[in-house]
């Protein structure tokens, strides 16, 4: 199946503004080219669900890709769509629906991350990081993440999620690790939709050290709470190795006939 039409069936035509609560960025239009998937395409036999296969595609392509180019492989319009559809699809317990997605695309990815590095050279100058770290180590990837296309940031609104606390008491301490698997969807099906877009991507966590310079650059709400950074690009490497343990160690399968 090609990754054009993988790419059609998991995005909703949605047409709807990616600035949510005051968040805007730049959409220029950009000749799309498709990258094929490397996994290959198989016959339908009548135990299998041609959807099913498209999921387990999508997830068996999704992989850790480090090295990341500037070149995208589709209009800016359809990685809002792509946002937008999981904004409105991914679901969240009692429907709090509490994550909110920060998109960086070109320049304002580059500035991102040219925050996070004046972060860590702050670091560097109180002695919080070795010099001989940051030069070989730190500053060589944090510029790998600048050189890619765009990053999503993922938030949590608490204000979406205390109500709920108040209101059923009995899980009151449940709201929060429930926002938080919500979120992870989000991040989920990004990664993998944006792997179906011929993206490469990989996921960083530089929350809580960014949190006030980035609040203060793109006007995030004080309250809203950092979770994740997803970093994309055009596609330069190939993922790393990657080992799995034993599936019957993993799975517990009873009353299968």
């Amino acid at each position: 199946m090609s990754a054009s039409r993988i790419a059609s069936r998991i995005l909703s035509p949605v047409r709807s503004s990616i600035c949510r609560h005051g968040i805007r960025t730049a959409i220029p239009a950009m000749t799309p080219t498709i990258r094929p998937f490397s996994v290959s395409a198989r016959k339908q036999d009548a135990n299998t669900s041609p959807k099913t296969d498209v999921l387990v595609e999508l997830a068996q392509s999704r992989r850790t890709i480090y090295q990341l180019g500037n070149k995208s492989p589709v209009p800016d319009s359809k990685i809002e769509e792509l946002v937008n559809s999981a904004i409105l699809n991914v679901p969240s317990a009692f429907n709090t629906q509490s994550t909110r997605l920060l998109v960086l695309l070109h320049h304002e990815h580059e500035r991102l991350w040219d925050v996070v590095i004046d972060v860590f050279q702050n670091l560097v100058k109180t002695g919080a990081i070795p010099e001989q770290v940051w030069q070989k180590q730190t500053l060589p990837k944090l510029q790998g993440f600048k050189a890619g296309v765009g990053t999503i940031l993922f938030y949590e609104d608490p204000a979406h999620i205390l109500p709920f606390s108040e209101k059923f008491a009995l899980y009151k301490d449940q709201f929060q690790p429930w926002a938080d698997h919500s979120n992870a969807m989000h991040q989920y099906f990004l990664w993998t939709g944006l792997e179906s877009l011929g993206f490469g991507a990989n996921l960083q966590h530089y929350n809580p050290l960014i949190d006030a310079p980035v609040a203060k650059r793109w006007n995030i709400p004080a309250d809203w709470r950092l979770v994740s950074q997803l970093v994309f690009g055009s596609p330069e490497g190939s993922p790393g190795e990657k080992t799995q343990k034993p599936i019957e160690d993993r799975v517990k399968i009873y009353g299968k006939e």
